[in-house]
């Protein structure tokens, strides 16, 4: 077996594929994909190319399965809108919340690839769409249990707020930027939900989460009058 060889295989066999997935994670934080080489990569896994690209035939398949690691970990925006551990309107309150340890700041990793991917017809655009899909879906399916009228039109508007927030974080470095959409979202879902829902009362979720303090809550927007 030549020395070539034997490195691809120890590669493959000794968690290559787990190291390369770690470091295109790092270089793509702090480098951004297209700025991140597959040659980078490589030797910051440190693995050969060749056995580089025995795990990825392409830098697309690299990101893909990035993203795909990413979604896995739970380690996006979106995760908590699958938690069964905590109420629905807490887990759509958790959109806002900050990433744990996020250094540097990075927005949604999804919008990150379809930016840096801008062909909607390319396999990464593609994926990162349907990532975004995914997540209004959760949202409309959460409002929905908590009996809002118009969900879909709802749950559009909370992702938007979602992914502006993760933006806008990224962009100016504050981890917690997400508290000023926070408190929007609160505003929407005081006008959309029933006020079992969001007040505390009967509702499935079984808290205030709507007191941003013991005697402080979120106020009622007045409804317009007649032009």
């Amino acid at each position: 077996m030549s020395a070539t060889t034997a490195e691809s295989a120890k590669g493959r066999g000794r968690g290559g594929r787990e190291r390369i997935l770690a470091a295109a994670a790092q270089l793509f934080a702090t480098h951004g994909i297209n700025a991140t080489g597959m040659e980078q990569v490589a030797e910051a896994a440190p693995v050969s190319k060749r056995t580089l690209y025995a795990h990825f035939r392409t830098k697309s398949d690299l990101v893909i399965a990035h993203l795909q690691d990413l979604t896995a970990s739970g380690a996006t925006l979106e995760d908590v809108l699958n938690r069964e551990d905590i109420p629905p309107l807490e887990r759509i309150l958790g959109l806002f919340d900050p990433v744990p340890d996020a250094t540097p700041v990075r927005g949604c990793p999804f919008i990150d690839a379809a930016a840096e991917f801008p062909d909607p017809e390319s396999a990464v655009h593609s994926y990162a769409r349907e990532q975004k899909l995914q997540m209004v879906r959760l949202v409309t399916a959460l409002v929905t249990e908590l009996g809002c009228d118009e969900p879909a039109a709802l749950a559009e508007q909370l992702v938007t707020l979602a992914d502006g927030a993760a933006s806008r974080a990224m962009v100016l470095g504050e981890a917690d930027y997400g508290r000023h959409a926070r408190t929007a979202a609160k505003t929407l879902l005081a006008q959309a939900l029933p006020s079992t829902a969001r007040r505390g009362g009967a509702d499935e979720a079984g808290v205030d989460v709507f007191l941003v303090s013991e005697d402080e809550a979120v106020p009622a927007l007045p409804k317009a009058g007649p032009v």
